[in-house]
C-alpha cells in the first residue's frame, strides 16, 4: 500500500517542481497578458467575453491575431477567417505536442489528449528540455501549464481593467514582452551548433513569408519549415552514428 501514496507524492513534487520551473516565464507571460487585456478593451470585447475567450482558447498568439480580426459589431465579426486564422496560428502544436508523446502510455491517450489544452510555448518547451536530460513528466508538464493559465487569465482581467488608463501599450514597451519570452525560450533551448541552421531556415522562411504575403502565414511557413530542416539533420545524424 505505501506505493501508490510514493507515486502520488511523486506526482506532486514533480507538478509544483514544473510550477516552479514556469515562474520567470510567468513574469514574462504577465507583462504580455497584461497588453493582451488592454488591446482586448480597446477592440470593444467585453470583460465576459475577454474572460471566454482567454479561459476557453488559452492561446496567446491566436488571441492577438483574433484582436486584428474582432469587430464591435456581432453581426459583422468575420467568423470563418477569425478561426482559420486562429488554427494557422497553432498549427505549430500539432509538431509541438507529438513531441510529448512519450510522456503518455497507450492507456491514456484520451486523457493526454485533455491534457494537451494546457500545454503552451512555455512549459512545452521547459519540459521538452526536462525530458532531454533524462527528467520530464506529465505532472511537470501541468504544473507550468498551470501556472502559465493562472498568469494569463488573472493579468488579461488586469490589463481589461487598465485599459482605460493606458491608451498606448507601445509607448510603454509592453508590446515587446511578447518577443522577449520567445527569445529567452530560443536561448534556454540552445544545444549546440546545430540547432543554428534550422533556427536559420525557420527565420528566414517567416521572413520571406511575411514579405511576401499578409496574415500569419509566415509562422506556419516558419514553423514548418525549420521543423522540415531540423528533422532533416536528426535523420543524417542517425544515419552517420549508424
Amino acid at each position: 500500500m505505501p506505493q501508490p501514496s510514493a507515486l502520488s507524492s511523486a506526482t506532486i513534487d514533480q507538478f509544483l517542481a514544473g510550477a516552479r520551473a514556469c515562474i520567470p516565464v510567468a513574469i514574462s507571460v504577465a507583462a504580455y497578458g497584461m497588453v493582451w487585456g488592454m488591446l482586448a478593451r480597446t477592440a470593444g470585447l467585453s470583460l465576459l467575453e475577454v474572460m471566454m475567450m482567454s479561459g476557453l482558447v488559452f492561446a496567446g498568439s491566436a488571441q492577438f491575431v483574433a484582436l486584428d480580426l474582432w469587430t464591435a459589431t456581432p453581426s459583422s465579426l468575420p467568423v470563418g477567417p477569425l478561426v482559420l486564422a486562429a488554427l494557422i496560428v497553432n498549427l505549430r502544436y500539432l509538431l509541438l505536442t507529438a513531441t510529448l508523446r512519450p510522456l503518455y502510455p497507450s492507456s491514456n491517450l484520451g486523457r493526454g489528449a485533455l491534457s494537451m489544452y494546457l500545454v503552451t510555448d512555455e512549459n512545452w518547451a521547459m519540459t521538452v528540455a526536462a525530458m532531454s536530460h533524462g527528467g520530464g513528466s506529465v505532472a511537470f508538464l501541468m504544473g507550468g501549464g498551470v501556472m502559465a493559465w493562472l498568469s494569463w487569465m488573472t493579468t488579461n482581467v488586469t490589463g481589461y481593467g487598465l485599459g482605460s488608463a493606458i491608451d498606448d501599450p507601445s509607448r510603454w514597451g509592453l508590446d515587446f514582452a511578447f518577443t522577449a519570452t520567445f527569445l529567452a525560450l530560443l536561448l534556454g533551448m540552445w544545444r549546440s551548433k546545430a540547432d543554428l541552421m534550422p533556427w536559420l531556415v525557420a527565420a528566414l522562411v517567416a521572413i520571406a513569408t511575411a514579405s511576401s504575403l499578409e496574415g500569419s502565414w509566415h509562422i506556419l511557413a516558419g514553423g514548418l519549415a525549420g521543423s522540415f530542416a531540423g528533422a532533416i539533420l536528426e535523420v543524417r545524424k542517425h544515419a552517420d552514428q549508424s
